[in-house]
Formats: structure tokens, C-alpha cells, sequence
């Protein structure tokens, strides 16, 4: 008899297991092989081997991401960048063009102005909340539109719905970068998305012990994208798909509480007389709040925010908190604290991280697992020397 799988809460622990399991075993197994026994394949993409990602580990993964974001295929690969990477330069190949978010993850803002130019790919930066003018970015050799569910670092949330709409109205390919959100609050498939991208480095494992990235969407894509990634070599090693796996199976109880935990965090700061600004869509103050009202089933752990005497004060902030730890990255059960000027958008030149509103006392916040009210009276505690 079929299981019943309607909630993700199920599908998080259920989608894609070995049914029945191997040797009884009720977590997924490490198959510790980088070859597999020739068994009568006439591709060479159909051989079992890591490179492919086709191992069983891989398998297993895969039917549990397409099968949490209601989508057809999944693939993951060595790191959220190798997702982003892949995913654009199979999309996109020499004098076509991509229209992307200004403000992005400093890693694929970095990819977008230092390599495309070299494989002759151009990108059109267009406002991901005004839809009305993505029209005059558009070309003849246009081939996607990629946005991020909620920006990195300033918490902004795209046109997300117009963005699909414009695809498919435009025969582009459209993108998400789903990081931030997860599977737990939204999923870019039931919004019309082709491709939803991930760090599964982030929410999706949690526990800061590995890096991996994700695509999900429409099969012939996901085809499409494995073989580049083959000739690329960008696969996920088994015990990383492992913890992956293991980690994916907490999803929906972390992200919950770190919704909960961020959203009473952010409130808390934007009452705090020391604050300047509070980046988080969960507040009312929000440009883009009923929008996120009206998208997520969460407002998710990421947010941002800036004091009011500047750089000093963001500095004497981080370095007077106990519990964050001052480290780049996000989504695991610790919270992490760090001014993405220094790290994630370091590579930006600093008049371009001014203009899309990066400023170098900005404060990023990855709300972890602790308890909210130990958090709250920390930053109280810190904002007293600030």
C-alpha cells in the first residue's frame, strides 16, 4: 500500500527512501564506491559512477528534493555556487544573456561580472520588484530571469509570481534562488518557476558540516544540467550526500523555530532606540510585506539590520554578543553573525555595494536554534556599548 505523503513535514522523512529498505536499514546507507558494475547501459551518462551523480545516494536525494518542492527532477552537486554555475552556463552560451536581481549572493553577483564576460554571456540587472521595468532589459537573446526568493544581505522579495509570468510569457527560463526561503516556505514550482536553486550548505543540511548545492525543477532541464555538470565535475561525494540526506530530514522543525526566533529577533531590534533599520519581511515596515504575507508559509532565519552611529558601532556590536559566532554563512543551528561587506560581498566594489544598498555597517544575522530570549537579552546586553 502507497504511503500517504501529503504534508512536507512527511515528505521530508519519507520522499525518495529505498522502498523496501536496503538490508532493513532505516537510515540511508553510504555506498562508499566511486564505480559501479557494469549492468548493460548503452549511454554513457547512464553508467553508475560518482562523477554522474547516479550513484544511490544520489538517487535517494534527488526524489526527496523534486518531491519537497512538489517539482519533477533534483540534482545536487559539490556547492551551492557549482547549482548556480552550472545551471546558468547551461541555460545561457556565448552572445545570449541572462536579466538577473541587482542585488544578489556576492558569489553569483561575482560569477555574473568577472567569468560571464570571458564566455561572452551578458546580464541585464533589473529591479526584481518592479516588473514594469523588466521589459526595456529584454533582447532577442534573453535566455533566463534569475532572482533570489529573499535577497542576500538586504532581505528584499522579488516580483517573484511576475517573474514567472514574464518567462513564460517571454520564452525565458526562470530561476529562483531558494536558499533563504527553503522548501518550508515556498516552493517555486507551484509558483510556475522552471528552476529553484540551493546551498543546501544552509537550511537544508543545518548543521554547518558540509557544503552542497541543489537544482530542482522540470526534468529536461535537470537532464540537461547533469550533463554539464559531468563534463565539470562538480558531483557531491556520498558521505556528503549522507549528511545532506540526515539533514534534510529536520528541515521543517529548524526552519519553524528559526522563523519564529527571527521574527521576534527582528522585532525586538527595530524597537531597540540604537537601531537605524531592520531588514526582515516578516516585519510591517517591510516594503515587500504583504507580498511575503501572500508568498511564504514563513518569513525564514536571514535578516539584516544597521545602527545608528555606523560602521564603529556594528563593529562593537558584533564584537560584544556571546552566543552569535562572527562567521560568514547561514541556516545552521547556531546563530552567525557577520557585515557582508567584509565577507559575503567583500568582491563587490564598495560604490557598487552603496548603490544597491550594501553599507559597510550593515549586519547580517543567521538566526540559530538558541533560545530566543537568551539572543534577545545578548544583543541587549551588546547594544548597551553601542
Amino acid at each position: 500500500m502507497e504511503k500517504i505523503m501529503r504534508g512536507i513535514d512527511t515528505r521530508l522523512i519519507h520522499a525518495g527512501e529505498p522502498d523496501p529498505p536496503i538490508e532493513g536499514a532505516v537510515a540511508m546507507p553510504i555506498f562508499q564506491s566511486s564505480t559501479f558494475a557494469y549492468r548493460g547501459e548503452t549511454s554513457y551518462h547512464a553508467l553508475r559512477y560518482i562523477r554522474l551523480n547516479n550513484t544511490p545516494n544520489h538517487v535517494a536525494l534527488h526524489r526527496k528534493l523534486a518531491a519537497l518542492e512538489g517539482a519533477e527532477a533534483a540534482l545536487v552537486l559539490a556547492s551551492g555556487m557549482a547549482a548556480v554555475s552550472t545551471t546558468l552556463i547551461t541555460v545561457a552560451g556565448a552572445d545570449e544573456r541572462v536579466m538577473a536581481q541587482e542585488c544578489l549572493y556576492g558569489g553569483t553577483h561575482d560569477l555574473m561580472r568577472d567569468e560571464f564576460p570571458r564566455m561572452k554571456i551578458g546580464v541585464d540587472f533589473i529591479d526584481g520588484a518592479n516588473a514594469a521595468g523588466w521589459r526595456e532589459a529584454l533582447t532577442p537573446q534573453t535566455r533566463a530571469i534569475y532572482v533570489e526568493t529573499i535577497s542576500n544581505p538586504l532581505m528584499q522579495v522579488a516580483d517573484l509570481r511576475a517573474a514567472a509570468a514574464f518567462a513564460r510569457a517571454h520564452g525565458l527560463i526562470s530561476i529562483v534562488d531558494n536558499t533563504f526561503a527553503s522548501p518550508i516556505n515556498f516552493r517555486p514550482a507551484e509558483h510556475g518557476f522552471d528552476l529553484s536553486i540551493h546551498s543546501g550548505t544552509k537550511y537544508l543540511n543545518g548543521h554547518s558540516d558540509i557544503v552542497a548545492g541543489a537544482i530542482i525543477g522540470r526534468a529536461d532541464l535537470i537532464e540537461k544540467i547533469n550533463r554539464t555538470a559531468s563534463h565539470f565535475g562538480g558531483s557531491l561525494d556520498p558521505h556528503a550526500c549522507f549528511l545532506l540526506h540526515r539533514g534534510i530530514k529536520t528541515l521543517g522543525v529548524r526552519m519553524r523555530y528559526q522563523n519564529a526566533s527571527a521574527l521576534e529577533v527582528a522585532h525586538f531590534l527595530a524597537a531597540h532606540p540604537k537601531i537605524a533599520a531592520v531588514n526582515y519581511p516578516g516585519l510591517p515596515s517591510h516594503p515587500e510585506h504583504q507580498r511575503a504575507r501572500e508568498l511564504f508559509d514563513g518569513f525564514g532565519g536571514m535578516l539584516s539590520f544597521e545602527l545608528r552611529d555606523g560602521l564603529a558601532a556594528a563593529d562593537r556590536f558584533i564584537d560584544g554578543v556571546t552566543i552569535p559566532i562572527s562567521a560568514p554563512s547561514l541556516g545552521g543551528v547556531e546563530s552567525l553573525i557577520t557585515r557582508p561587506a567584509t565577507t559575503s560581498h567583500s568582491g563587490m566594489p564598495p560604490a557598487e555595494r552603496e548603490r544597491v544598498g550594501i553599507r559597510d555597517g550593515l549586519i547580517r544575522l543567521s538566526v540559530g536554534l538558541e533560545a530566543t530570549g537568551d539572543l534577545i537579552e545578548d544583543f541587549t546586553r551588546s547594544l548597551e556599548s553601542c
